[in-house]
């Protein structure tokens, strides 16, 4: 599989389909005319994307007052990832599984690690249209601050 380059402020998000957590089909077009934050972890079942994730359903009111919606994005299976939401006590954010073909949307954004085999920590924000308006990955083992997430996220 090969690296695509990483994504950047200005390009067109690549479309992609994606099971969330409990098995329903999202497709990112069908998100247009809202802000989007595709939030990735690395790995469900660990701790620094645990607390990504718990970050992402605790401010979704946040969200939905800025006429936006969060996915948690992984290359971990939908079982995997379903367990985890319930596990976690996340009940309306959507996990979104890179699963197969293996970390493909991963990799359409450039986050893909092929020596890892798991995508990059990064959010991705999309505007309304699907253009990217910001870009940040972190070191692995760093939690991302939301309070940046949601300041970016009002800056639009």
């Amino acid at each position: 599989m090969s690296q695509a380059q990483r994504i950047t402020v200005g390009d067109t998000a690549p479309d992609f389909e994606l099971f969330d957590n409990r098995k329903r089909l999202v497709h990112l077009a069908d998100y247009r005319g809202r802000q989007v934050l595709l939030s990735w972890h690395p790995l469900a079942w660990t701790p620094v994307c645990a607390e990504q994730m718990k970050s992402l359903e605790a401010h979704v009111q946040e969200f939905e007052k800025a006429n936006a919606i969060a996915f948690g994005l992984s290359i971990d299976p939908v079982p995997s990832k379903n367990h985890w939401a319930k596990e976690l006590g996340i009940a309306q954010t959507m996990l979104l599984s890179d699963f197969w073909p293996h970390g493909a949307v991963a990799q359409s954004y450039g986050l893909f690690r092929e020596a890892d085999g798991y995508s990059e920590r990064a959010n991705i924000l999309l505007d309304a249209r699907g253009v990217v308006t910001w870009v940040k990955v972190y070191p692995v083992h760093d939690l991302p601050d939301i309070d940046e997430v949601l300041k970016n996220l009002a800056s639009q």
